[in-house]
């Protein structure tokens, strides 16, 4: 028996049906690099939105925001109608549709509903920052450094649109040290409290897929080298 082939980027995993047409699945292929790039930009975009404060720069970024999301929706928009299982598509990404709709929530008057909007618009970033470094890095160490940073910058946006800090340069320290070394946050309240412990998972995770990475790899390299001697 022949082996499996193994995918190629940005395509089905090998026993995975494609969502798309075969002869459409190309250009939703080749849109998965640009896409990516444009994930990544949107949580700069979405950071920069948090800090600005001259009139000009926040209308500048909120217009780039405003254009990306469209983008989104159109390339969302363009996969479920070309999808050749519609239902199968729906049911592995129905959740996007959440994340689509969260800026319109910045049209609402109530206090309550403009702060679930900024903190909507977050965690919409950083969930297509990480998707976007799947799409752009096939390395697990490259794609882990990156969703690494991701994670870094939507904890300290987090911290500093809901008040925790006064600072956002003292925010962005501490989730950093947080997600690296599991140093507990220097702010109090219910908000810190739980993603510290959300941190803390998640740094044991990351120091767990270094070392297993790491194992493999000087374990590849000796097989390596006693079958060449």
């Amino acid at each position: 028996m022949s082996p499996r082939p193994a995918p190629e980027p940005g395509g089905p995993h090998p026993g995975e049906p494609a969502d798309t047409a075969p002869e459409k699945e190309g250009l939703a292929r080749r849109l998965d690099k640009p896409m990516g790039a444009l994930g990544l930009v949107f949580v700069l975009v979405v950071l920069g939105q948090s800090l600005a404060r001259e009139a000009w720069l926040v209308t500048t970024l909120s217009v780039v925001g405003w254009v990306l999301w469209a983008v989104f929706v159109a390339e969302f928009g363009y996969r479920a109608v070309t999808a050749t299982d519609r239902r199968r598509f729906w049911t592995r990404n129905w959740w996007q549709l959440v994340f689509l709709a969260v800026p319109f929530l910045r049209f609402a008057r109530a206090l309550t509903l403009l702060r679930a909007a900024r903190v909507g618009g977050v965690v919409s970033a950083a969930v297509r920052g990480s998707r976007s470094a799947g799409r752009l890095l096939s390395g697990r160490i490259g794609w882990l450094g990156a969703v690494t940073v991701v994670v870094v910058l939507a904890v300290s946006q987090l911290l500093y649109v809901l008040g925790a800090y006064d600072s956002y340069a003292t925010a962005l320290y501490d989730a950093a040290l947080a997600t690296v070394s599991g140093e507990p946050l220097t702010a109090d309240g219910g908000l810190a409290r739980v993603l510290d412990v959300a941190l803390a998972v998640y740094s044991v995770a990351v120091f767990a897929t270094l070392a297993g990475a790491f194992g493999a790899y000087y374990l590849d390299r000796g097989t390596g080298e006693r079958t060449a001697a």
